[in-house]
Formats: structure tokens, C-alpha cells, sequence
């Protein structure tokens, strides 16, 4: 017997049936209804010539999955993206597949729908102004993901190259975001800061920060790498995914550890902080560092195939 085609949920697809907000709302049900990131397996890394190949598998509920993503540096000088892949869907009980979705839009919506939902718990309610350090896809999607829960008053955007810089306030603007090119009391003036680029080396002063001020980090998820400075971990509450894999994977959590400037103590979950079982201190930064984990695919591809379930449901009535 002939199995049935597999369902292809593309970019286009994708994007059009989650939205930031609803990506937000899947992480946060994820954590709330009981995924242990604790639990989860770790990324499998392998080196190639062109850049890197990650694992990613993960089960919860009724479903199971594995992102297969590739990672090539070199790719946006070629007008290419630099995150490529696919996501296999899975029945968790059978193990037969259940749909295909683009790896690179889910790893773009997922990632940014994370950070927003750290600054939906971390941020006071009056947040409006965020600043983005990077001019990516990234730094696009989280001004967007943040706008989700948090609107924004302005977008200020800072970079390496100008014409980039000024390409992404363009592409803001057209967005209908309140976008401009960062300036020298962006950093201080700002109540969110997003951290999206590829950057080794801390990209501001820690010192600059308002003690109001949510900063969040996703660009690396290697220990030798980092966004931000040992000002800015010793001033704030350092929330992460998960303690393991952020002192296995997150170079803003490893090195200022290693220094001695923080206590594994210290740190605190993002299920905590969603749970209510952690309450931020407010009169100091609040700093949340993301490296991106297999449960956070799977929870927003589960919603994705939900979504599209109920699509192809509505077509059929209307048909009938």
C-alpha cells in the first residue's frame, strides 16, 4: 500500500500560518503544560568544509521531530541564507512521519518567538523602546517577534555597515515599525536591547545600561563566543533555557562563569520565570541568553501542522 504524500508546510506556508504572537503563545503553552528543557537531548554538531551541520531531535506529547539545519558563513556574500535545513515531523507513537517544514523559517520564527517571549515575562509593561544590534534576517524578526508583545515606540538599529544598517530601517518602515539608525544614546535610552549578529566580542558597555533595561542575547551558541560583557552579566539577573546547556553552549554564560563572576546558583530557567516560581528584580538589567533548543522547533512546528490541519479543514468545508 502506497503511503500518502507527505505534507510540505514551505516559507511561504509557514509564515503566513504562524505569526509571531502565535509562536510565543506555543512556547509558552510548551513550558507551562510540561517540556523539561532539562530533559531534552543536546545539538549534535558536525564540521564541514562549508560551515557546520546540526542535529536537533525532541518529543513531547503527540509528536516527535528533527531539525536538520545547516549552517554556511559564507553564504550571504552569495546571496544566499546563512541557516538552511529542513524539520521532520513525527507521530510519537508510531514514528511515521507526519510533515516536512523549512528548516530555515521555522529556526527564524522559533528563535525570535523565544527571545520575545523572554521579554514578554522579563520587560515592565511600559517597554517600547528597542534597540537591535545586527542587520539580518534575525534582527528583522526580532523587532517584529518584540512589536508581538511589547509595542514599540521605536526601533533603533546599530551595525557594522551602514548600508545595511539603513536597509533595515527601510524594510522596518514597511513593516510599519518605527525604525532609525541607532545613535550614541540608543544604548542607554533603551528599555529592550536584541543582540542578533554573529559577533565573537561583546558588541556595548554594560556599564551604559538602564537598570530597567531587558538585553537579550541569541547570535552564538558556541563558549568561546559572546555578545555581551562581564558588566552586563554582574549587573543583571541572568536568565538561560537551561543551566547545562547554557554552560555547555553559551559563551556569555561559559566565560563570565570560568572568571568566577557567576554563580551556577545564580542563573535562572525561562520555565521558571514563565512558571511564575521566579520573579525578576526589577531595580537591576535583566539579562536572557538563548542558544536555541530542539523543544522550542518542535513546539512551534506542532502548532504550524495544527494550523494547517485547520486550513485544509476550512477548504474542504467550503468545497463541500
Amino acid at each position: 500500500m502506497r503511503e500518502p504524500r507527505l505534507p510540505m508546510i514551505d516559507q511561504a506556508a509557514l509564515a503566513a500560518l504562524c505569526d509571531p504572537r502565535t509562536a510565543v503563545d506555543a512556547l509558552r503553552e510548551a513550558l507551562r503544560t510540561g517540556v523539561d528543557p532539562a530533559s531534552a537531548p543536546p545539538r549534535t554538531s558536525v564540521p564541514l568544509s562549508a560551515g557546520e551541520l546540526l542535529l536537533m531531535p525532541a518529543e513531547h506529547g503527540a509528536h516527535a521531530g528533527v531539525k536538520i539545519t545547516g549552517v554556511a558563513p559564507g553564504n550571504p556574500d552569495r546571496g544566499l541564507p546563512r541557516v538552511t535545513g529542513l524539520y521532520l515531523l513525527l507521530d510519537a507513537t508510531t514514528l511515521r512521519p507526519a510533515a516536512l517544514l523549512d528548516g530555515a523559517e521555522l529556526t527564524l520564527l522559533r528563535t525570535s518567538a523565544v527571545s520575545a517571549l523572554a521579554v514578554d515575562c522579563l520587560a515592565p509593561r511600559g517597554a517600547d523602546r528597542l534597540l537591535v544590534y545586527g542587520t539580518g534576517p534575525q534582527a528583522l524578526a526580532h523587532a517584529e517577534a518584540v512589536n508581538a508583545v511589547r509595542p514599540l515606540l521605536s526601533v533603533e538599529v546599530a551595525g557594522r555597515r551602514p548600508e545595511r544598517v539603513a536597509a533595515l530601517v527601510d524594510e522596518c518602515r514597511r513593516r510599519g515599525l518605527p525604525a532609525a539608525v541607532a545613535t550614541e544614546r540608543s544604548l542607554a535610552e533603551a528599555d529592550v536591547v536584541a543582540c542578533c549578529t554573529s559577533a565573537h566580542e561583546p558588541l556595548f558597555d554594560g556599564e551604559r545600561l538602564a537598570d530597567n533595561a531587558t538585553v537579550i542575547a541569541m547570535g552564538s551558541h558556541t563558549p568561546d563566543a559572546r555578545e555581551t560583557d562581564d558588566a552586563t552579566v554582574r549587573r543583571s539577573t541572568v536568565v538561560v533555557e537551561d543551566v547545562a546547556t547554557a554552560l555547555r553552549e553559551a559563551g556569555d554564560v561559559v566565560l563570565p562563569h570560568a572568571a568566577g563572576l557567576l554563580p551556577v546558583a545564580s542563573l535562572v530557567t525561562l520555565a521558571d520565570v514563565v512558571s511564575g516560581r521566579h520573579e525578576p528584580d526589577t531595580a537591576r538589567p535583566r539579562f536572557f541568553k538563548s542558544v536555541g533548543m530542539a523543544w522550542q522547533d518542535l513546539a512551534v512546528a506542532e502548532r504550524v501542522f495544527a494550523l494547517a490541519g485547520e486550513d485544509e479543514e476550512r477548504d474542504r468545508a467550503e468545497r463541500e
